[in-house]
């Protein structure tokens, strides 16, 4: 068994990027500026974007963080959202999500000019990365791409299953295997109403376990030489730690690593690729790499 240590990874990469921000600089270019709006205090959100602030500080970026109340109304938000869709200093920006109950996520998605849409979660990103055009990757299906070809795990012709289909992770990462010039690989999505869902999943080469509920994915479900990619981050109550909780991943890794050839911790797995590839795709918008 070989852990993917996406920790390690992500940190290589953020230098990597540094040094090419270092570069354009250099030569007179501007340096890239990623905005963050967080609305509310939920302690997941806070943590996300203080972790954003962080990298974008290592890679040399300049950030931007507003921040608005739990109470603001849709109308304040989207226009918040325009300013900065015309802040010609604002190269990328995302909203942090959730947001509250009385304010639509996707109508606020929607308003993000998609050339300043580094989150990947505007329909025409969507769009495009489907049929393989030029954009911006939604960071969590991009972050595990990165992790499988740098660990040279290999994905062609491959069966991937991917547990959870939601629009962030799920089907963005099937799309991501599926394509030829990418993954290249057969793909099954799997869901809560799946027939026969433990029988499909120990089918997987490449089993993608993204449902977002603790140790999911027993031993019985994987089958040997396997590699598991575990994106789950749920806090579970454990009094021994001084936040008063600890991070669960989908999979029981304790009883599944043993079986597997590649696998992912929670946390140091996916999580700061997540972050790490916001950072290349604010990159790209620095560069104007997809969109003039």
């Amino acid at each position: 068994m070989k852990l993917i240590d996406g920790k390690a990874t992500a940190e290589t990469i953020k230098k990597e990027i540094a040094e090419e921000v270092s570069q354009i600089v250099a030569n007179g270019g501007k340096r890239p500026h990623l905005a963050a709006i967080l609305v509310g205090h939920d302690g997941g959100s806070e943590t996300y974007v203080h972790n954003k602030v962080l990298a974008c500080e290592a890679c040399g970026f300049t950030s931007s963080l507003i921040r608005f109340e739990d109470t603001i109304s849709e109308e304040e938000l989207l226009a918040c959202v325009e300013r900065l869709n015309k802040d010609t200093d604002v190269d990328g920006f995302i909203v942090q999500l959730p947001l509250p109950k009385h304010i639509s996520e996707q109508r606020i998605i929607e308003a993000i000019d998609y050339r300043k849409d580094v989150d990947g979660f505007h329909p025409i990103n969507v769009g495009r990365m489907s049929i393989g055009l030029p954009c911006y990757v939604s960071a969590t299906p991009k972050g595990i791409f990165e992790l499988l070809q740098r660990y040279n795990v290999p994905t062609s012709g491959k069966h991937c299953v991917v547990i959870g289909r939601s629009n962030i992770v799920g089907k963005p990462m099937a799309s991501l295997m599926v394509q030829k010039h990418l993954g290249d690989a057969t793909v099954t999505i799997v869901h809560s109403r799946s027939k026969n869902l433990k029988e499909l999943c120990r089918e997987a080469d490449i089993l993608i376990a993204a449902i977002g509920q603790p140790h999911f994915v027993t031993a019985d479900m994987v089958k040997e030489g396997a590699t598991v990619i575990d994106v789950g981050t749920t806090r579970v109550p454990d009094a021994t730690r001084k936040s008063g909780f600890r991070l669960c991943g989908d999979v029981d890794f304790d009883n599944v690593a043993p079986k597997c050839e590649f696998i992912t911790p929670v946390p140091g797995g996916v999580g700061p690729m997540t972050i790490c590839q916001l950072m290349l795709n604010t990159l790209a918008a620095g560069k104007k790499a997809y969109y003039d």
